[in-house]
């Protein structure tokens, strides 16, 4: 697989995600199938960046109704990076307060 198809996007918009960033960690939604290395070279590779420790979250649907018939939501797979001292990954332009 390549870097863009483990790394699916940021997670960066939620309360939790932007704490985590006072400690240098980096969350992602992922591929499913992604190993913890992959996740790794996968980020060093897309962000030029150093990774010190990957943590990985398995997350599954919840049941809802679309109308009258039941559904559920897709299952879903959470990287939390931590990445080495000096090295951080900048999403959005945080000027702008």
């Amino acid at each position: 697989m390549t870097p863009e198809q483990i790394i699916k996007r940021p997670i960066a918009l939620t309360e939790k995600a932007a704490n985590m960033k006072t400690e240098n960690k980096v969350a992602f939604e992922v591929a499913r199938s992604a190993n913890k290395i992959e996740i790794k070279t996968a980020v060093e590779a897309l962000f030029d960046v150093k990774v010190a420790e990957v943590n990985t979250q398995q997350y599954r649907g919840k049941p809802k109704k679309i109308g009258r018939m039941p559904a559920k939501r897709v299952n879903w797979k959470k990287a939390i990076v931590t990445l080495r001292p000096g090295s951080s990954i900048e999403f959005f332009d945080e000027s702008k307060e």
